[in-house]
């Protein structure tokens, strides 16, 4: 567009002023649109030949569709949308890799949310410039997006983004001879394929995949710029859950059916998980429930009310525990280490209410055959038996009161239904011809012995499978 200078327009004020002012009617009508400081009857030294220099192109230094470094690395004279060394050997990348947070690790989801620095080394030759002190240049965002970059992404990664606060976490340096850094700070979430058969005395190992989209290995080669060495840690790092016991770095090549071969660099890091909360939220909750299970065996057996609620307590909180630990693990169709102790110390929970069953039942048992043994006894108080003659006295000798179980009987009348009791076996065995002499053995079971061999058997059984447990486990 052309413009109207004040050299051109005004006049010195010593002029003569009886000098005709000529102004072209394109004059008047530019000065109409842009109004100037000077007026037009200021105006003293215009003659007809100056119509066609008033208007020319401004020469606005500031809006120059170049900056100096962009003329110095002569970005205009190529074209990057190309890699360097286009249809030549591929070109080389180096990278290093500086963690500086691994901020969660999710079983539910398998996958961690990790924060580094991710920095590539190549050549551009494209981007030498002349130099006498051999010192580099260093751009922001506003240059990476007219030079060639490499196409970096993460393999199976979910969510990731480069940090923009306050502005682009981006920096791009150059040097003389062409080679280039290029670093951004990015925030990976990446899927992370646990096995948590051992869960919570496990192990884990999840990688970070670096890989380029669009350039096989015949245009880009990856490599790590210095082997192992390339994978820095802040030293902060801690995540409340794990323990990180090593990063390490491969190189593999990955290959796509309808592409071809890529170069795939990766990042390993071994993380064992901390035992101790797990303890204190699960294994020891779960321990004292199969104990508290077991005072039901010192509890009398006619102590309905007592033993009844004590065994449905221990079974339900156990029943919760196991829901919660499964409310936040995923739905895996394997069992885990924590499924197998909680299941194991559910069922023991659950056979020490059995075991009251089966006193409760044996005793239910005992009384009825003792109230059908005294509604079949006849009655001969008083009356000798001349048939049975040394057998009130043999029967009541032979008998040990400590084994027989008189439950809902008193003290005073127990010796006395005992001896009624083998009157009619043996008066029984007689009419019937059983030459056994213990046949009173099978009515009388002592269900007490039932809670003392349990008093043993469910603590020595449960402290077996802790053994083995933890000698499998840790």
């Amino acid at each position: 567009m052309y413009v109207l200078h004040s050299q051109e327009i005004c006049c010195s004020t010593q002029a003569g002023k009886d000098q005709k002012v000529q102004i072209s009617a394109a004059l008047k009508q530019t000065l109409k649109k842009r109004p100037h400081k000077c007026t037009i009857t200021q105006m003293k030294c215009i003659t007809r030949q100056t119509s066609l220099p008033i208007f020319r192109r401004s020469p606005d230094m500031t809006k120059s569709p170049m900056t100096k470094s962009e003329q110095l690395l002569r970005i205009d004279d190529h074209d990057f949308t190309m890699r360097p060394a286009f249809g030549g050997p591929p070109i080389p990348v180096g990278v290093d890799v500086q963690v500086e947070s691994l901020d969660t690790i999710s079983e539910a989801d398998m996958d961690f949310t990790m924060t580094l620095y991710l920095r590539h080394y190549w050549k551009d030759e494209r981007l030498s410039f002349p130099s006498t002190n051999n010192q580099s240049m260093t751009f922001d965002s506003r240059l990476v997006k007219k030079i060639w970059v490499p196409d970096m992404f993460f393999v199976h990664s979910k969510r990731s983004f480069i940090h923009d606060t306050t502005t682009d976490n981006l920096m791009l340096r150059v040097y003389p001879d062409g080679n280039v850094l290029y670093s951004l700070r990015v925030t990976v979430t990446a899927m992370c394929n646990m096995d948590l058969s051992r869960f919570p005395l496990d192990t884990q190992t999840c990688s970070l995949e670096i890989e380029s989209y669009a350039y096989t290995d015949d245009d880009l080669m990856l490599y790590w710029k210095k082997g192992n060495e390339s994978l820095n840690t802040d030293d902060k790092i801690s995540l409340s859950q794990f323990l990180i016991q090593k990063f390490h770095t491969t190189t593999k090549l990955a290959f796509y059916s309808s592409t071809g071969w890529y170069n795939r660099l990766y990042i390993h890091f071994t993380l064992r998980r901390h035992v101790f909360f797990f303890l204190l939220q699960t294994y020891f909750p779960a321990t004292l429930m199969v104990m508290l299970s077991w005072v039901s065996f010192w509890i009398d057996r006619r102590a309905v009310p007592a033993r009844v609620p004590l065994g449905i307590t221990t079974v339900l909180t156990m029943s919760t525990i196991i829901t919660g630990v499964n409310a936040a693990m995923p739905r895996v169709s394997y069992i885990k280490a924590v499924d197998i102790y909680l299941w194991v110390s559910f069922v023991f929970v659950f056979l020490s209410v059995i075991e009251y069953a089966a006193v409760n039942y044996l005793t239910t048992v005992q009384e009825r055959r003792e109230r059908k043994l005294r509604n079949q006894l006849p009655c001969t108080c008083g009356i000798a038996n001349p048939d049975g003659d040394m057998m009130m006295t043999t029967c009541f000798s032979d008998v040990d009161p400590s084994t027989a179980g008189m439950y809902g009987m008193p003290e005073n009348g127990a010796r006395q239904e005992r001896i009624l009791a083998q009157l009619t076996l043996a008066d029984s065995q007689r009419t019937s011809r059983v030459k056994t002499p213990r046949g009173y053995v099978n009515v009388w079971i002592d269900t007490h012995a039932i809670d003392k061999y349990s008093r043993v058997i469910f603590p020595a059984a449960y402290t077996l499978f802790n053994i083995i447990y933890w000698s499998i486990y840790c």
